[in-house]
């Protein structure tokens, strides 16, 4: 579902879409979030609007899959709860969050804590462990 430029962010933050997640979806800071916590939470985003290609570009080539499957049809994101942020070191973080969605009429949470790591000034997602 495109996301309007005005629009809550779904990340959470209490800003528009433009000014929060959009600007790293496309346009001139495309694929250059500053931290960890902002590419999840642009990562969140792009699922709830369909982005698979910015899915792909955000994931490590040494564990991204050939393809990013569809998401499946009626699925709503209902929330995101960023739990924690651990900087690590300079080029490697993880973070803790709860994303809710609703399929079918049924609740759904993903409790997962991601690994990131930064190269080249770029933060990629590496993979994670589900709660």
């Amino acid at each position: 579902m495109p996301l309007a430029p005005s629009s809550p962010c779904p990340c959470g933050r209490p800003l528009a879409y433009d000014r929060c997640c959009g600007r790293w979806h496309a346009g001139p800071e495309a694929l250059r979030a500053p931290g960890a916590e902002d590419l999840m939470r642009s990562r969140y985003s792009a699922f709830v609007a369909g982005l698979p290609g910015y899915l792909a570009d955000t994931w490590h080539p040494s564990t991204r899959p050939a393809t990013i499957e569809p998401l499946p049809e009626g699925l709503r994101w209902l929330g995101l709860d960023v739990r924690r942020h651990v900087q690590q070191d300079a080029d490697h973080a993880i973070v803790e969050f709860v994303a809710r969605s609703k399929l079918g009429g049924k609740a759904e949470r993903l409790h997962e804590t991601s690994r990131f790591v930064r190269e080249d000034g770029r933060w990629f997602y590496i993979d994670g462990d589900i709660a």
